[in-house]
């Protein structure tokens, strides 16, 4: 009872804010209201799972679609207006330089998730611009994308806080991600991609609660709100295993990707890092 409580908080929490923004009653779309009235929602489809034995708990409520009219550029913004001021964590909000919200295409038909800001990040208000962001553009690239063709965007939106002297990044906790995951439920809802790629094992987590280690959850489709979902390594990951085994693993996802997408598939592309 208490878990419902607190979701159902901040439901209330979410509503007087968008009635305070927009100056009107908020409304929620037909897909919450019909997720509502079937009284259960379930994020990860079982029959995704055939590949593998994954063990996965209840997943996240929906989200209410608080801005139903206008454009996704409209929705996106009265979004950000919500999330940048956010105060949910109290420690984030005063130990952060300012939300990481997203960024790229609201018409994309890919979209990758990470798991929250570095230092880079939260300095320049961007995700995914350090090292591992510079890795994951040669990624898109790769696959014959730009950066302007896809969106981006993390689990947390705001850079975890470190200890006093302490210096890098930890890893965001389980109550953090599963308080700012509306926000990004909300993003995918407005851009409703056609793929979703969450890179790393704790943006899995945040995304539909998996613990799996990344062997039991790569190379696999999900569903995520009835969008095709795979994870794959974090470029950060690779970037401290530079293994071309490894590699060679998340070029395979990503080939799956373009598979699902209709991209056209070079021999080269197909080739790579089968010597």
């Amino acid at each position: 009872m208490t878990q419902f409580n607190t979701g159902l908080d901040l439901v209330i929490e979410q509503l007087t804010a968008q009635k305070r923004l927009l100056h009107r009653e908020p409304s929620a779309s037909p897909v919450f209201l019909e997720k509502l009235l079937q009284g259960t929602s379930k994020t990860l489809s079982p029959a995704s799972a055939t590949r593998s034995s994954l063990q996965l708990p209840t997943p996240p409520p929906m989200v209410v679609n608080f801005l139903t009219t206008g454009s996704k550029s409209e929705r996106m913004d009265a979004l950000r207006a919500i999330a940048l001021p956010c105060t949910k964590c109290p420690h984030l909000a005063a130990s952060r330089t300012q939300v990481v919200f997203g960024i790229g295409n609201l018409e994309a038909r890919l979209m990758f998730v990470g798991e929250a800001p570095g230092e880079e990040e939260d300095l320049q208000g961007e995700p995914f611009v350090g090292k591992a962001g510079q890795l994951l553009t040669k990624m898109v690239g790769a696959m014959g994308l730009q950066r302007d063709d896809i969106y981006i965007a993390n689990v947390l939106k705001c850079r975890p806080d470190m200890p006093p002297g302490k210096s890098g990044n930890r890893k965001p906790l389980a109550s953090e991600m599963a308080t700012c995951l509306p926000y990004l439920l909300e993003q995918i809802d407005i851009i409703r991609p056609e793929v979703i790629v969450g890179l790393g094992a704790t943006a899995a987590e945040g995304l539909i609660g998996a613990t799996n280690p990344m062997r039991e959850l790569r190379g696999q489709w999900l569903n995520l709100q009835g969008i095709p979902l795979i994870i794959t390594y974090h470029p950060a990951y690779l970037l401290r295993n530079q293994a071309t085994s490894e590699k060679r693993k998340v070029w395979e996802d990503l080939l799956l990707v373009m598979e699902k997408l209709a991209l056209p598939i070079s021999e080269k592309q197909r080739n790579f890092f089968t010597k």
